[in-house]
């Protein structure tokens, strides 16, 4: 289906960036989100939206040089002449490939111009001197939060960017704050809930879809929220299994229909989980009434054990891209509504239904980059920029619904 769809993206590709436009207008797109996206070749689609994205540590080389050009023009757009801008980072010292991350994260804005520092949103005693998993090293400041400023010393942001997802509640830290935030606290996990954005992103599909002539079903995702879900309610169970049983039974006559073959499968997965936490995969409701103590401790799992309230129910979809005859899927990363880097994420222990984000990952070359000098040449690029680029207005849609309602 690639090439196929590729030959499409290409030949309306002014009518598609004349859309792409008018979609944006009026919309306020975080300053960078990244997509999961699996590769069926029956179907592709977002599987995983991250407002508050690690991983730029990942990114091909080219890209991380070219992104910040791109975060230079977003913050321009955005906020006008500013010189020093506040990273808030997650509080996990030991993680050395997040701090990597956060490394890159500033670089890329160092390199835009900018004056840049690091500090958690919380109170920190000492600066923290961390080496991540490169050798780079990352300074973490200890801030003072007064009235509505934030500050290190003499140095007072004129933005704050925050790369902690607030899973927890930072309302305290928030409080009357007058620096710009973003992407905004109301995104957070605290928050959010996936089934929100894949929502929003299967309309904006339908209606990509019907200007490339192109079957929607293969780029949609089917998605179904459960909330007040309780692992130890044996009813709340039963539900869930009735569920599970309709959702296959439903992806089973659209593999009939679309000649797909294989048999369909269903992830279930914490609705405003992160880091790959709090999913578990199941073929058939019976598989959720024998859940023993081991796969409810792993449906559980979060970050900051902020425990498990919602589900969503999400179709599977099984990755045919391989990389070194290992299991693979593309990853795609944003600078508001602008492509700024991807990677594939590769794991040799992992089957083409599976979930690859587990330890064990690698990640290896995918350039969008490559797209600006040649893109008639670089089908999977092309192909999954348009993915995440369908995904960013989704997001963006997502925000100014959740901005507008938080107290």
């Amino acid at each position: 289906m690639n090439i196929q769809l590729h030959e499409k993206l290409i030949d309306k590709q002014s009518e598609l960036c004349d859309w792409f436009t008018e979609k944006s207008k009026d919309l306020f797109f975080p300053i960078y989100t990244s997509y999961d996206i699996r590769d069926s070749g029956y179907k592709i689609s977002p599987v995983d939206a991250n407002v508050f994205p690690a991983g730029f540590n990942n990114i091909c080389a080219v890209d991380k040089e070219s992104a910040s050009g791109i975060m230079k023009q977003y913050i321009e757009r955005n906020y006008g002449v500013i010189k020093k801008i506040l990273i808030i980072s997650e509080e996990h010292t030991k993680n050395l490939f997040y701090w990597e991350n956060v490394y890159w994260i500033q670089k890329i804005i160092l390199n835009a111009g900018y004056e840049v520092k690091v500090t958690f949103a919380k109170e920190l005693e000492a600066t923290l001197d961390l080496t991540t998993s490169m050798g780079n090293k990352v300074l973490v400041e200890p801030s003072l939060r007064d009235e509505g400023t934030v500050s290190i010393g003499a140095f007072v942001p004129d933005l704050i960017i925050s790369n902690n997802d607030f899973t927890q509640d930072y309302s305290h830290w928030m409080k009357n704050l007058t620096v710009p935030l973003n992407p905004h606290y109301a995104m957070g996990w605290h928050r959010r809930k996936k089934s929100i954005f894949f929502k929003h992103y299967n309309k904006i599909a339908q209606e990509f879809c019907e200007i490339i002539d192109h079957d929607p079903w293969g780029l949609q995702i089917q998605t179904e929220l459960v909330e007040g879900f309780s692992l130890t309610s044996e009813d709340d169970r039963q539900k869930l299994a009735i569920k599970v049983d309709n959702m296959i039974a439903y992806l089973a006559e659209k593999y009939k229909s679309h000649s797909v073959k294989g048999e369909p499968f269903v992830f279930i997965k914490n609705a405003s989980g992160t880091y790959g936490m709090g999913v578990t995969q199941v073929h058939s409701g019976e598989e959720v009434l024998s859940w023993n103590s081991k796969a409810r401790k792993k449906l559980k799992a979060s970050k900051g054990n902020v425990g498990l309230a919602n589900l969503i129910l999400q179709e599977g979809i099984p990755t045919t891209v391989t990389e070194d005859d290992a299991t693979a899927e593309p990853a795609i990363y944003m600078v508001g509504n602008q492509l700024a880097g991807g990677f594939l994420r590769v794991h040799k222990d992992k089957g083409p239904k599976d979930s690859l984000n587990s330890p064990g990952a690698v990640f290896k070359r995918l350039c969008v980059s490559d797209l600006e000098l040649n893109a008639q040449s670089c089908c999977l690029e092309n192909v999954y920029g348009w993915i995440g680029r369908l995904s960013a207005l989704a997001v963006a849609q997502e925000a100014s619904v959740l901005d507008s309602t938080l107290v």
